[in-house]
């Protein structure tokens, strides 16, 4: 019942969602907040219990016959780089191979109507990425986003398809092949319920869980209007880095790109740009991080070996934000160091 409780609260109004992430992380149980909010949102007088749980019971139907797994915000198999945003989808709903979501990954987003330029970059980017056994994380949409995919399974790496409908819905349909290949070596999720069309206020909405799974976030040819900057400034809200391929200044097309780099983004040329960033060293330089370093993190040591602590407990040990602990946490659990414990708890190793 309880996942089906879950899956009831991601069919609520996405306006609703940031106050539902909240309140599991406090600790109510779903079918007491499902119960609640529509309690305190009595004028929605179409969304009855009922009629939530028989949806949802329909959903977990509609994916078993699809092959889709769902994972809800609680299970410790959700990928810990997500579960650490201040709105993490309520459940994922995963068509492939569900080991690609504990991996550390990058984002490579850009143009729909990307150059050949743009294109050969995100692809080549992507192959090195997926060499070094770095996940690369897209929306599989016309342009770079599917250059990228390709990018990462030609380096016979994995990759992630964040859709803006059903996982059992594959858009644009041209791309169904692409997705048929990437649940092979990848996944393709969404926090939408199988059988979900694609309409348009979804898509900005999934923006958030491509940035959110991701170190960092990889900017390529994107207009001042391009969908790119909107990831690219929720990875910013998320504490994740943010970079950008510097490209043409006469046709227009890389101007949201070059305001990044004026913002302070860094430049990146090729894959090794993307590692230094995140501290991950070149493959065969024999660097490795000294545990002596790792112990002494501040945040660290609010955390007790083997004690579980909520995000609350650790923002009033530490004094720090909410907005700085998230990637703090984030990174460390990167590193091997903490472990998320289901809840929104978190356990140092």
């Amino acid at each position: 019942m309880a996942l089906i409780d879950l899956i009831a609260l991601s069919l609520l109004p996405w306006s609703w969602w940031r106050q539902i992430a909240a309140r599991l992380r406090a600790g109510w149980a779903p079918a007491d907040l499902l119960e609640t909010l529509l309690l305190e949102r009595a004028s929605e007088k179409a969304l009855t219990l009922a009629g939530l749980r028989s949806r949802a019971a329909r959903a977990l139907d509609d994916a078993g016959r699809v092959g889709a797994a769902p994972i809800p915000w609680s299970a410790p198999d959700y990928p810990p780089a997500l579960a650490a945003i201040v709105d993490p989808p309520v459940v994922l709903w995963v068509s492939g191979c569900a080991d690609v979501l504990q991996k550390p990954a990058v984002a490579i987003v850009g143009s729909r109507a990307g150059s050949p330029y743009a294109l050969a970059v995100a692809e080549r980017l992507a192959a090195d990425l997926a060499c070094r056994d770095v996940v690369v994380v897209s929306g599989l949409a016309r342009g770079v986003d599917s250059a990228a995919h390709r990018g990462a399974l030609s380096g016979a790496g994995g990759t992630i398809g964040v859709l803006g409908c059903g996982v059992d819905i594959v858009y644009p349909g041209e791309h169904r092949g692409l997705a048929a290949e990437m649940r092979h070596r990848g996944a393709v999720i969404s926090e939408l319920v199988p059988g979900t069309p694609p309409l348009s206020h979804f898509f900005p909405l999934r923006n958030r869980i491509i940035s959110g799974l991701s170190r960092a976030v990889v900017v390529i040819e994107a207009g001042e209007k391009s969908g790119s900057l909107i990831t690219a400034r929720l990875a910013l809200e998320q504490g994740r880095d943010v970079l950008a391929v510097p490209g043409n200044v006469l046709n227009g097309r890389n101007r949201g790109g070059h305001a990044l780099l004026r913002d302070g983004a860094k430049v990146v040329e090729t894959a090794d740009d993307i590692l230094e960033e995140l501290n991950v060293p070149a493959p065969g330089t024999g660097i490795v991080a000294q545990p002596s370093a790792a112990a002494a993190d501040p945040l660290l040591a609010c955390l007790p070996a083997g004690e579980c602590c909520d995000l609350d407990a650790i923002v009033d040990r530490s004094g720090v934000t909410i907005e700085r602990v998230l990637p703090r946490l984030l990174d460390l659990e990167l590193r091997g160091l903490v472990r998320r414990a289901g809840g929104g708890r978190f356990v140092r190793i």
